[in-house]
């Protein structure tokens, strides 16, 4: 089995950063709490400031215009919300020289870019930096992106050791935060997992100025949401399930989805397709953050089937997501669900011109062609749009179930001839 290491391993969102460092002033890296943001955005930065640790932040909290002079460019300011005011200095400088790769910014808090009086606005780009993958995990970044590859009809690959479904389990709980991912002792991941969530539920939540909510009312919360991950479920099941009112379940899910460990998925729209739900299907941004919210194991896993498919889900979808950042066509990732559940499609992958990719997931080894029964019909209804159908299993073989759909293990995903990583 490979080995994995703490030593840096490229990121896909590393080439699009260079990219845009060498046309844009000022970028904001945001992401969840220890998704590696510091770490990736200290290699591309000539100084960096840590604005929570006091020494650092004083100077920024007193004048942060002439802080910010004569520092070597480009600049990182780490946890920048600490001293929010440093935004304005940024803005500052970018009005009075807007040279490209100036300013990095990163932050463990979705910075509210709909504000139209936000000081950013216009100055700085956000780029959302989430978990890494498995194949950021195996260090194969350079390989073109499942999307990319897709649309550019190549055969999608299978590993020389693909996991059974036991290992995608383990894999999917161990997660993909570094501090646990990369680790060679997998059975401290949900550890690090449970006391990341109880920092979450405690230090995020006051930093975000949540001192006077209930902690335990979070807590409910958060467990409700995330047994309905990977699901389209009514809010109100949510907050019912977890016993808070509905105006506290709405600012339990903005902060959320401001820390980033949850995301509202939106329905995709076709003028072709009528009586299509609205609703977002949600998901938490990372297998291992649900498993250690639910505090199930590998066992347990296995034994519920229902959340089986979710977990699994979950893990598909986290690594989609960071595939975004390194895809060339830059699609964007919708759900698909009919009204009364008749047609459903996990997920939606939009490319420009409304075209577009089906993907499924299947906790099993060998889907047969009624388990692509809902991408053949999206793929009758909308006709060239459809570029192709996925179903993603757990199986060790990629195989043919319909014109333009095609059945794939979900290490596919990371393809190549890596093995899969130690399990």
């Amino acid at each position: 089995m490979v080995k994995l290491d703490l030593e840096y391993r490229t990121r896909l969102v590393d080439a699009w950063l260079g990219e845009l460092l060498s046309k844009l002033p000022a970028l904001m890296l945001v992401g969840p709490r220890a998704a590696g943001k510091t770490t990736t955005a200290r290699r591309w930065a000539a100084s960096a400031v840590r604005l929570d640790r006091m020494a650092e932040a004083t100077a920024f909290e007193g004048d942060p215009d002439a802080a910010l002079r004569n520092l070597p460019e480009p600049i990182l300011l780490d946890e920048w919300q600490a001293v929010p005011g440093v935004l304005g200095a940024v803005k500052r400088a970018v009005d009075e020289d807007s040279r490209p790769g100036r300013f990095l910014l990163a932050g463990s808090v979705q910075a509210p870019l709909e504000r139209a009086m936000w000081p950013g606005t216009g100055r700085v780009v956000s780029v959302p930096m989430y978990p890494m993958a498995i194949r950021e995990q195996l260090g194969r970044v350079d390989e073109g992106t499942f999307f990319d590859r897709i649309e550019q009809g190549e055969d999608l690959q299978v590993p020389t050791d693909p996991p059974d479904l036991l290992g995608y389990v383990e894999l999917a709980l161990r997660g993909g935060f570094p501090d646990a991912a990369l680790r060679n002792q997998p059975s401290s991941a949900p550890v690090w997992l449970r006391s990341y969530v109880g920092d979450l539920l405690s230090r995020d939540l006051a930093a975000l100025g949540g001192e006077r909510r209930s902690t335990g009312g979070l807590r409910r919360y958060f467990e409700a949401y995330a047994l309905a991950s990977a699901t389209v479920t009514e809010a109100k099941t949510i907050y019912d399930a977890a016993g808070v009112s509905k105006v506290t379940a709405v600012a339990y899910e903005e902060l959320l989805e401001r820390l980033m460990v949850a995301e509202a998925m939106p329905a995709w729209h076709s003028n072709r397709l009528k009586r299509l739900v609205h609703q977002p299907k949600r998901y938490l941004v990372d297998a291992g953050l649900l498993a250690a919210v639910l505090r199930i194991d590998a066992r347990g896993a296995m034994r519920d089937g229902l959340f089986l498919g979710q977990l699994l889900e979950t893990f598909v979808a986290a690594q989609l997501r960071v595939e975004l950042a390194g895809s060339v066509a830059h699609p964007r990732l919708h759900h698909l669900r009919t009204e009364q559940g008749r047609h459903e499609v996990d997920l939606i992958a939009e490319f420009g011109g409304g075209r577009v990719i089906g993907i499924e997931v299947k906790a099993k080894g060998g889907p047969g062609t009624s388990d692509a029964r809902h991408l053949a019909w999206l793929r009758d209804e909308i006709g060239e749009r459809f570029v192709a159908g996925v179903v993603l299993h757990t199986g060790p073989h990629v195989y043919k179930l319909g014109e333009r759909i095609v059945a794939a293990p979900i290490s596919t995903l990371w393809s190549g001839e890596s093995k899969t990583p130690d399990r």
